[in-house]
């Protein structure tokens, strides 16, 4: 089965099973309670990494399947509109204090923890996955990379949710206050009134988004080079 759709196919459907029939599931506190949360992570973390590569293995041996859409110069300019706004959640993401992450939970209840990129959104690293992923859906229809992308597309956007709702089950007094004033949708809490784009982008801060400029142009100019297909027309 090496090197097919269905190999691909397969480890796409593993990557989601270990993801959500462990981290969403009663087996988590299970397993917590038996060998402890420090060793469930690790654990975790080992079973998520070798799907993980698994599917990325599968995609670059899968031959060329069949395309189901063509989306053309639409399917290029949804990528090129949505990356810099999955950049900006990514970078920012990854570089601010954020409670909705893994082993964050205390920031909870620290006033005023809803600051930066947590303004447009609670859950903004999950968010940059998926709408890369989607993004890249839109201009590559072909069902090899349906496979791929549509895979971190479910598991971004879906554990997204999964998050919150595991916030509202587990900690609903330290949870509500971040829920009440933020969104797990992007922009939703700005377009409601509940948050300020304005303060969102103040706290970013320009060299965050410096750091996005240099690394969207670096991705530009050097997909071809890093994934073999290049970014825009030669």
């Amino acid at each position: 089965m090496t090197g097919t759709l269905a190999e691909l196919w397969v480890a796409a459907l593993v990557l989601l099973a270990t993801h959500f029939g462990i981290s969403s599931t009663s087996l988590r506190p299970t397993l917590v309670g038996a060998i402890g949360e420090g060793a469930y992570r690790a654990l975790y973390s080992v079973i998520a990494l070798a799907a993980m590569v698994w599917l990325v293995m599968a995609f670059d041996r899968a031959p060329f399947g069949p395309v189901l859409w063509d989306l053309g110069a639409a399917g290029d300019a949804v990528v090129t509109i949505v990356m810099p706004i999955a950049l900006v959640l990514l970078v920012a993401g990854v570089s601010q204090p954020n409670p909705t992450a893994v082993g964050s939970e205390g920031r909870l209840s620290e006033p005023g923890i809803a600051r930066g990129v947590l303004r447009i959104t609670r859950n903004p690293v999950m968010w940059a996955i998926g709408l890369w992923a989607v993004a890249h859906l839109a201009a590559n229809g072909e069902l090899r990379a349906i496979g791929l992308f549509g895979s971190l597309a479910v598991l971004a956007l879906l554990g997204a949710s999964l998050i919150d709702l595991k916030n509202r089950k587990l900690r609903p007094r330290d949870f509500a206050p971040l829920e009440m004033s933020t969104s797990n949708l992007p922009f939703l809490a700005i377009v409601q009134g509940r948050q300020s784009f304005a303060k969102a982008m103040r706290e970013i801060g320009i060299l965050r988004i410096v750091a996005v400029v240099v690394l969207y142009a670096g991705l530009l100019h050097g997909h071809a080079w890093l994934f073999g297909v290049a970014a825009y027309p030669g």
